[in-house]
């Protein structure tokens, strides 16, 4: 005789009956006062919305074996105990809900006989992510790539059973849930946890050995190779993703999952891009940057360019110049970007310089600067060069930095390159 009766008696059902025929009462009772006292067939009712919500945690208790055994023993007392309602204590909208497939209060009744019911589609295996690391050269002209890759099959020896037809049976010692609730008592409280069960050792299945199958032992699966063609688009963006559908990983029960290549572009010896646009870094002597001449850059589709510098328009240090049309192919627009060069100008070493009175045959005439008088004294200094120790010191000085100013270890210092 269980120590209370008060669930069995608000939903009609007697406490004698056991196992499914218990169950298939407990549904048609509950069923039965759910609809009766729902709150929209009972508007403004606070009764009725009262007594909705204790049916469904009547029913709720009563539909477990393990929180009915507890009822049975200890009352509403020892659920509380023990840790509360089976699930977290489901709400009573919820609940209706989930029994009847509808919406629950939101929804109205009509939920319940469709309509309101939410499909969240069907189970799916997990992704498989790869990253695909590819050269510039390839991005900008456009590559097919072959990547292998392992993934789970459903076994074509057992069509994913885990055996011979008939032999896998549900396992009795967890209901085919994989784990089991155990309950102890520790003087007036009752501790429940969940273990692994050791019948099945957490599979939810159960077979004799004999009748696994030979060629994926039980597991359902097996490990394939899978040689997947990747299209490298021209242009393609550094992080673009390149999905495959229904190529991943196999389950029994489950859609396929995806295979999901990330294109990561690898860095590049002479050129840097910034979105469609090429940047590269020319080193000129002195001569060509004030005379004019040619250089020469060996592009990403093994193309060369010839680069001509004309005479009349010197190319100062750091200058940026621009050849459009030369850039990264850009994947929407079906057109190209621009590539740009930073001038370096190397100047001669003081060796090297020859016949220097011929520059004032060829140059602009020197920049007139105002002479002292006569009579004004004059001290004659020779220009040495600074120690490396004290460079960065005498630039900030340059650039009208104070000393307080100065930076400390691990800031950065911006330069703007002149265009």
């Amino acid at each position: 005789m269980p120590k209370e009766m008060k669930y069995y008696e608000m939903l009609g059902i007697s406490h004698t009956l056991q196992g499914e025929e218990f169950q298939a009462k407990l549904r048609t009772c509950y069923k039965k006062a759910a609809l009766r006292f729902h709150p929209d067939k009972n508007k403004g009712d606070d009764a009725a919305a009262e007594k909705f919500k204790e049916v469904s945690k009547a029913y709720e208790v009563l539909k477990e074996d393990r929180s009915r055994m507890i009822y049975d023993q200890y009352g509403e007392e020892g659920l509380e105990q023990q840790g509360g309602m089976p699930g977290g204590g489901m709400a009573a909208e919820d609940l209706f809900a989930q029994f009847f497939g509808g919406s629950g209060f939101g929804g109205g009744l009509g939920g319940m006989f469709g309509g309101g019911m939410r499909d969240t589609g069907p189970k799916k295996a997990r992704t498989i992510h790869h990253v695909h690391k590819v050269s510039l050269e390839d991005i900008y002209k456009g590559k097919i790539s072959k990547l292998a890759l392992q993934k789970s099959i459903i076994c074509p020896g057992c069509d994913g059973r885990g055996g011979k037809e008939g032999a896998v049976k549900k396992c009795a010692g967890c209901d085919g849930q994989g784990v089991k609730t155990m309950l102890r008592q520790m003087g007036p409280m009752i501790q429940r946890f969940q273990t692994v069960c050791s019948d099945c050792q957490g599979e939810g299945e159960t077979m004799r050995d004999k009748d696994r199958c030979k060629r994926c032992q039980g597991k359902k699966t097996v490990v394939e190779r899978k040689v997947l063609h990747v299209h490298v688009d021209k242009g393609v963006k550094n992080g673009h993703k390149i999905d495959f559908r229904g190529e991943g990983d196999q389950m029994p029960g489950v859609l396929p999952g995806d295979v999901q290549f990330e294109i990561e572009q690898k860095p590049h010896a002479r050129f840097q891009r910034k979105d469609d646009d090429l940047f590269y870094h020319a080193e000129i002597d002195l001569l060509t940057a004030i005379a004019g001449g040619q250089i020469y850059i060996e592009h990403l589709d093994d193309r060369w360019l010839t680069v001509n510098i004309f005479p009349g328009d010197p190319i100062t240090p750091g200058a940026v110049k621009v050849i459009k049309g030369q850039g990264m192919p850009s994947l929407r627009h079906h057109d190209h970007g621009n590539l740009y060069i930073q001038f370096d100008v190397k100047f001669p070493d003081k060796t090297q310089l020859q016949n220097l009175h011929l520059l004032e045959q060829v140059l602009p005439p020197r920049i007139h600067q105002q002479a002292p008088s006569p009579d004004a004294m004059q001290e004659d200094f020779d220009l040495e060069d600074v120690d490396p120790r004290n460079q960065a010191r005498a630039q900030g000085a340059a650039y009208g930095e104070d000393e307080e100013d100065e930076m400390h270890p691990g800031a950065e210092r911006v330069q703007c390159a002149s265009q």
